[in-house]
């Protein structure tokens, strides 16, 4: 079975208690890696300027009540009662309720839509039934879908979001190994740390990147249990801190001492929340990750064990620092002065090796949001590797990766303290929250069908909380702040910039395309010699024949006895099922030989390799030839060709089947009904692929004559013919288009993967046919 099938039975299969508790236990060291290691600098950046600690314990109380309050309403009532519940088809994460917002109300930015499309089983799987809306929801619908300008602010706001994750998947590991190797300051002479902190964190970074080629699947059984030895040493340190320090330190997490506390502190209370903001960093995640577990086990292992771990740590750290006021002014106030002295070098190993598996969590969930942008034409094809054949979602980017690694070491080495990174961490983390925030109110209302006062209502509370802290973090902007700031416009410029360039050449292939007419004009043999093999001529197009193909015929006399106009496009769902992948139909008549077949894919779904795609490629192009006086009409384009759903070769029930190679070498020749080709395997060698035809009157001559070309055609190989285009400003555009397209645009396409990335089509079977697109 392939990876395909195996992680789509994955998602639909139904959970038992024990695939929960399962689950619930590997989401710990996915999931709450980032969150559980926040106790590490939250005390220590909190009080690194604005605040001091005082005997009279306003400032350590109010903080710690701070802390409580925040974890309670933002992860805990936020996250995990209310976001995880608006999950796409099981997948979270802020393009996923882009993907819901683009189905419910159709502001989906992807040009090549198709009514086919919106027919998928998983299109309108997130909700029973497309109840009829009424009311606020039917005009704020009409409203999006009619204003040109609202689409596009909604797209810019979903890629504010992602890129502020993105910068987070440089601070985060930056301040989570930072923090933790941090604790050598309580064993080493205040002038000699700092020296020790800085080239430590770099090498722990630069392992940490260079060994995510290898995949997490290989380490991955030890996450889980680092994350829940880190949890119950830090609970156990914080329940000894409480009854040895403080036992009356559960009063601080009364709201009164909120209240006590901005009193006396005032402004500079406020401009410390930024300190205090991180102790939620990493609550996104739970979100992000869903597609990886199930809201349930994300839900079990937060409030059963996260959630308590982090509070008893958080009034650990108060209870010690509420007895000890004069550490301040020689260590700062960080976790380890609370943590036992003869504890302080087993904590320290097991802090490191938290981090290094929270910083793991979000470099993983980085390049998952980086494929998800590229899937929906908003992102530079990049390379992804997929590094488990057995685990779903387990990808590597390597150009991501070092740019990623690069930017890490920068600001650490650049910051080189807890301070400056943790305002850097906080406004990328709070920014990501109100992007969740804003597209959730619209979930409310478009997706859920619910009254506008309970969206009004999600807005104000939690808009009110992390607009505050957002404040706070962005008036720390000459202190760190500017860093997620300065690398989210970049990250924006180049999306922004790729998915405009992407939207024109779109718009440049629809003006220019050939009419089939045209084509059928030329005759059978299209007015050049036909030559053995199958031409799959690569196109954005969903209908016509693209104008790469025109200017070939031109320049060459000879083309394959079978054509295949190929699009591989992405859809607005998580996953297309294995049955409704390819979308296949007839450009001219049965003696042409020409066929039109749509790939969908999900912007979460694994695209197989060039040798496994070509076999069920012509399996489904087979099985279309064969039922195609049954098959329903799922479509009519507007060049008049009839597209039929069709799936993989796995999920034919009947009809063509297609057996390995140990299958065919057992059997007797093949008779009447049975045609013969050879495939490809991964291992690179030659398997028989049988196409079994059923004995019936129903199959004709001419049917079965067809299914021998298209057999011997695929045993003559495959060519893929591509169109590189050099994309240009027309004369007269405006100097921000000319900027966009002749320099930005143009910049990202030489320097990114071309189109081969989408198909992983070998490079001895691919021709490029080059065109300049004056747009």
């Amino acid at each position: 079975m392939d990876i395909e099938s195996r992680s789509y039975q994955n998602i639909v299969k139904k959970e038992s208690w024990r695939t929960v508790l399962t689950l619930a236990y590997q989401s710990l060291g996915v999931v709450y890696g980032d969150l559980s290691t926040s106790p590490l600098y939250v005390y220590k950046s909190t009080f690194a300027e604005d605040i001091h600690h005082t005997e009279s314990n306003d400032e350590i109380f109010g903080v710690l009540s701070f802390i409580f309050w925040t974890i309670t309403l933002v992860p805990l009532f936020k996250y995990v009662f209310i976001v995880l519940r608006a999950d796409d088809n099981g997948e979270g994460g802020t393009f996923a309720l882009y993907s819901l917002l683009c189905r419910h109300a159709r502001v989906n930015s992807l040009p090549s839509c198709q009514l086919a499309d919106e027919q998928l089983i998983e299109y309108n799987g997130s909700s029973s039934e497309m109840t009829a809306q009424s009311g606020f929801a039917a005009r704020l619908k009409c409203t999006l879908e009619k204003h040109r300008v609202l689409q596009k602010v909604l797209l810019v706001l979903a890629l504010i979001g992602t890129c502020m994750v993105i910068g987070d998947g440089v601070l985060t590991p930056a301040i989570s190994v930072f923090s933790a190797v941090s604790g050598v300051e309580l064993s080493t002479a205040k002038e000699h740390h700092k020296y020790i902190e800085v080239p430590a964190a770099c090498i722990i970074l630069i392992g940490l990147f260079a060994l995510q080629h290898y995949g997490t699947h290989r380490v991955g059984f030890l996450f889980a249990p680092v994350i829940l030895l880190w949890l119950m040493c830090i609970s156990a340190i914080g329940v000894y801190n409480i009854i040895h320090w403080n036992p009356h330190v559960y009063q601080a997490l009364s709201p009164y001492y909120m209240y006590k506390f901005l009193k006396k502190t005032q402004s500079r209370g406020w401009m410390s929340l930024g300190g205090i903001l991180l102790c939620i960093t990493g609550s996104e995640a739970m979100f992000a990750d869903l597609g990886h577990f199930s809201q349930l086990s994300i839900q079990i292992a937060f409030t059963s064990l996260v959630y308590p771990s982090l509070i008893l740590a958080y009034m650990g750290q108060a209870a010690y620092l509420s007895q000890h006021h004069a550490i301040a002014s020689e260590y700062n106030i960080g976790f380890y002065v609370s943590v036992p002295e003869k504890l302080r070098w087993p904590v320290l190993v097991i802090a490191i090796l938290a981090a290094v598996v929270g910083s793991q969590a979000i470099i993983t969930g980085t390049f998952s949001i980086i494929k998800q942008c590229s899937a929906l034409g908003c992102f530079p094809k990049v390379k992804i590797v997929h590094t488990s054949s057995k685990i779903h979602g387990q990808i590597y980017i390597p150009e991501i990766n070092w740019i990623l690694m690069i930017l890490c070491l920068a600001v650490t080495i650049g910051f080189r303290d807890t301070r400056r990174l943790g305002n850097a961490s906080g406004l990328a983390v709070i920014t990501v929250m109100l992007v969740t925030t804003c597209l959730m109110s619209l979930v409310i209302v478009l997706c859920w069908h619910k009254n506008i006062f309970f969206a009004i209502a999600f807005v104000v509370f939690f808009g009110t909380i992390e607009s505050l802290y957002f404040s706070a973090s962005l008036i720390k902007f000459l202190e760190g702040a500017w860093v997620p700031i300065a690398l989210s416009l970049c990250f924006l410029a180049a999306m922004c910039t790729w998915h405009y360039g992407t939207l024109k050449r779109y718009e440049f292939d629809v003006q220019n395309k050939v009419s089939v007419n045209w084509l059928l004009s030329l005759g059978q043999t299209l007015g050049i010699k036909r030559v053995r093999g199958i031409g799959l001529i690569h196109t954005e197009l969903v209908s016509g024949v693209p104008a790469i193909f025109s200017h070939f015929v031109t320049n060459l006399p000879a083309f394959h006895q079978v054509l295949v106009f190929l699009c591989v496009k992405s859809v607005p769902v998580p996953h297309v099922r294995p049955e409704e992948r390819f979308l296949v139909g007839r450009v001219g008549p049965k003696q042409f030989r020409m066929y039109r077949c749509i790939v969908r894919y999900g912007y979460r779904d694994v695209h197989k390799d060039d040798i496994e795609f070509e076999g069920d490629l012509v399996c489904s192009i087979a099985e279309f030839v064969r039922s195609e006086a049954e098959t329903a009409v799922v479509e009519t384009n507007g060049e008049g060709e009839r597209m039929s759903v069709v799936g993989t070769c796995s999920t034919y029930m009947q009809g063509i089947e297609d057996l390995d190679g140990s299958d065919v070498d057992e059997m007797d020749k093949p008779g009447p009904s049975e045609i013969l080709s050879p495939k490809l395997k991964k291992s690179k060698v030659k398997k028989k692929v049988r196409f079994v035809v059923p004995e019936t009157p129903k199959i004709e001559k001419e049917t079965r004559e067809e299914l021998m070309e298209l057999t011997e055609a695929r045993e003559g190989g495959v060519a893929y013919i591509m169109g590189n285009a050099y994309m240009r400003a027309k004369h007269g555009s405006g100097l921000v288009k000319r900027l966009a397209i002749n320099v930005g645009y143009e910049f990202l396409r030489r320097n990114t993967r071309g189109p081969r990335t989408a198909l992983t089509s070998p490079y001895a079977s691919t021709l490029e046919v080059g065109m300049i697109y004056h747009v």
